[in-house]
């Protein structure tokens, strides 16, 4: 049996597959194309958009990691829709679904929130992943530049707003510890308990560096604006809605009762310590 992998070359799926490899579990790398080369993995393609893809990929998996790409939301239910289409034929024997932070509240009506329900519905066993906020965020060209190049940290939030942010590796280390305990289902929420906010952040950075750095509060257009060369003018503009709906709220914070320090025994990383172990 082995675990497939959904974005396998990517900065969500890499890692997991990474951490299973490495702990010697047979691993199937879901791509684009059969071109792709996953170091300690199969290759095998299938896209989103193919039920029968997604169904023979899923077919006899232990374990399944899956998160919704960047795209439209439109495209996203479709999506989501294809791979509960896909889990209810399979069967696979677990599957843990990454939100990478989309609401999963049904009343939100989003894609992530519809893929929880159908999983709930499916009778597969399963656990939802939701994390608050990546700090792979702050890597992006227009960010991570600034901190370097004028000593800034800009983001689309008010500098109290207190985020328990995670990382990639915090999400592939929770997901094989879910695949290792099938008895915990349902939500997990990961991210730093206690939240931190923007100048924290900079400060992080700062002392990583070894030079002042001060958080810039931008708008969520302004984010867009700079968003929109990487990822397209749709997916740039969802991005800046959920920055503008996120300002009316008090914080991002996680529920302690249903964090992975309660429910696995798993700390996130501290953003110093991120920083450290991707070599910034």
């Amino acid at each position: 049996m082995t675990f497939v992998i959904h974005g396998a070359t990517g900065a969500q799926g890499a890692p997991v597959v990474a951490a299973l490899a490495a702990a010697g579990k047979s691993v199937t790398a879901i791509t684009r194309n059969d071109y792709a080369v996953v170091e300690g993995a199969r290759v095998v393609a299938a896209g989103y958009s193919s039920v029968a893809d997604l169904t023979d990929a899923y077919r006899g998996a232990e374990g399944v990691f899956v998160h919704l790409p960047l795209a439209s939301e439109e495209d996203r239910r479709i999506y989501a829709d294809n791979i509960v289409a896909a889990v209810r034929e399979a069967r696979p024997a677990r599957v843990v679904f990454s939100t990478s932070g989309a609401p999963v509240d049904p009343a939100s009506g989003g894609a992530a929130a519809s893929l929880a329900a159908g999983l709930a519905d499916s009778g597969v066993s399963h656990a939802v992943i939701v994390p608050t906020q990546y700090l792979e965020n702050l890597l992006m060209p227009h960010v991570i530049g600034a901190v370097r190049e004028r000593g800034v940290l800009p983001y689309p939030m008010r500098p109290d707003f207190a985020v328990a942010w995670a990382s990639h590796l915090d999400i592939a280390d929770v997901a094989v510890a879910l695949f290792e305990h099938p008895d915990v289902t349902g939500v997990v929420e990961v991210g730093q308990d206690p939240a931190v906010t923007g100048p924290d952040l900079a400060e992080a950075f700062g002392e990583r560096i070894g030079r002042e750095v001060v958080f810039e509060s931008i708008t969520p257009e302004e984010f867009r604006i700079s968003l929109a060369p990487l990822v397209g003018e749709g997916a740039a503009a969802d991005v800046a809605n959920a920055y503008q709906a996120m300002s009316a709220m008090p914080d991002r914070s996680i529920a302690p009762a249903r964090s992975a320090q309660k429910l696995l025994g798993l700390t996130p990383r501290t953003t110093a310590r991120w920083l450290s172990d991707i070599g910034v």
